[in-house]
């Protein structure tokens, strides 16, 4: 048996869904364990290109049970919407499970999100507004609804009823329409019929899966930067993506787990604001744009690019406790004569940290201090094996791997399942 968390070590997008495409043909189980609909994860295998919001990126085998864990917030709309897409293009959703655990993300979330983010002005925290954030604070305030509530009306009527006692108030405080209760319950029933036979209790599963000794991964959305607790406060997502609240959001105990793969790009992006410090405005950071079709998989927002942020990756594999790296896109900088990888950050003092990663505020004025590494000007697509790589990239990655203080696993020269290897 193994235990696989798979975990976003920088800003978010890093390519986790291809990666957990790549491992599912050998797993069991695949649980997303926290997130929303507000981030995708791109996959593109025979069933052609497929952007990913709810649906554990497992679903492509028939063979492997795939689970959205009490750690998610659940949109059934966004979700209908994605089961609509996948049957259109012949995938199978027979071992689709929604915990019964998971919270119900509600109209009002969404246009909750929307009204507080316009009501911050220029102190934007760049939301997708697609009501993470509130359904998250309803749930930590103990007035969320959970999928299971779909299937029990007479308990469902009073938790919606006491929910919305306080969010008619919070939309009407910032100039909304209150919510019309008897809609939003007809509404859940209409969820009920639809998902009622999927949203169960997977713990079972998962403790048989495990007695079992099968394969299971468990499938992280965002990264370390966008973390609640040790992200970029406030510019940060509303959960904890990383592998620390991984077997949490599963329903696994944490001492099962085996393994921490962290995934990078062998550059950095992000999408939203705060504190990006290797962020490129000149033309090689679009470049990087354009090479890569760095362009967000749920908002079709571009994504900021700049170099690979060594001191980030260091922090990241420390709080995940990672065990391996799977590096990302290597083939978007096969044309580069010179690239950077970050070292340091110069505080604004003079000061230079490598080891340890300044407060939002103090993040805000640093200088990256960067090393500078030759290119190797030549197509990296073709490269099945580590050897077959140039020495430029090799040299490159292995930096990368020092960086970071553990290994790499696997390595994705293009956006095909064959064009990741392992290492």
């Amino acid at each position: 048996m193994a235990v696989i968390a798979v975990v976003g070590a920088q800003w978010g997008d890093e390519g986790k869904g291809r990666i957990i495409d790549y491992l599912a043909q050998e797993a069991d189980v695949v649980i997303r364990f926290q997130g929303g609909d507000n981030a995708g994860h791109t996959v593109i295998n025979a069933f052609g290109k497929h952007a990913l919001h709810l649906i554990p990126s497992g679903i492509f085998n028939p063979r492997t049970q795939n689970i959205i864990g009490s750690g998610c917030v659940v949109n059934p709309q966004s979700l209908l919407g994605e089961m609509e897409a996948l049957r259109a293009s012949g995938v199978e959703l027979e071992n689709l499970w929604v915990s019964t655990r998971a919270q119900l993300l509600m109209p009002y979330h969404r246009e909750l999100d929307g009204l507080e983010e316009a009501a911050r002005g220029k102190d934007t925290i760049g939301t997708t507004r697609r009501g993470i954030g509130p359904a998250y604070a309803d749930k930590a305030a103990r007035v969320g609804l959970r999928m299971g509530d779909l299937l029990q009306p007479g308990w469902l009527e009073s938790r919606l009823a006491n929910a919305l006692r306080t969010v008619s108030r919070k939309i009407e405080l910032l100039g909304g329409a209150p919510p019309d209760g008897d809609a939003l319950y007809a509404l859940c029933l209409e969820y009920r019929e639809k998902l009622g036979g999927r949203i169960i209790d997977t713990l079972p599963m998962t403790r048989r899966a495990v007695q079992q000794q099968k394969q299971i991964l468990l499938e992280g959305q965002l990264g370390v930067m966008r973390d609640l607790d040790w992200g970029i406060y406030p510019y940060v997502t509303s959960s904890n993506p990383t592998a620390a609240y991984a077997a949490s959001g599963a329903g696994l105990p944490a001492r099962l787990l085996d393994r921490v793969l962290g995934v990078v790009k062998a550059y950095s992006t992000a999408v939203g604001e705060g504190p990006f410090p290797t962020e490129l405005h000149d033309a090689e950071g679009a470049r990087l744009r354009e090479v890569g079709s760095e362009f967000g998989a749920t908002t079709g927002r571009p994504r900021r690019c700049g170099w690979f942020d060594g001191v980030a990756i260091g922090y990241a594999a420390w709080l995940n406790g990672m065990t391996g790296l799977a590096i990302t896109k290597l083939d978007v900088l096969d044309g580069f004569e010179f690239l950077k990888i970050c070292v340091g950050y110069q505080l604004p003092d003079g000061t230079v940290v490598a080891d340890s990663m300044p407060d939002t505020p103090v993040l805000l004025q640093v200088t990256p201090v960067y090393e500078i590494w030759e290119g190797w000007r030549c197509s990296t697509a073709g490269c099945r094996r580590w050897e077959e790589l140039p020495s430029q990239a090799r040299a490159y990655l292995q930096r990368i791997s020092e960086l970071a203080g553990i290994q790499i696993d696997y390595v994705s020269v293009g956006a095909a399942r064959d064009q990741m290897f392992a290492v």
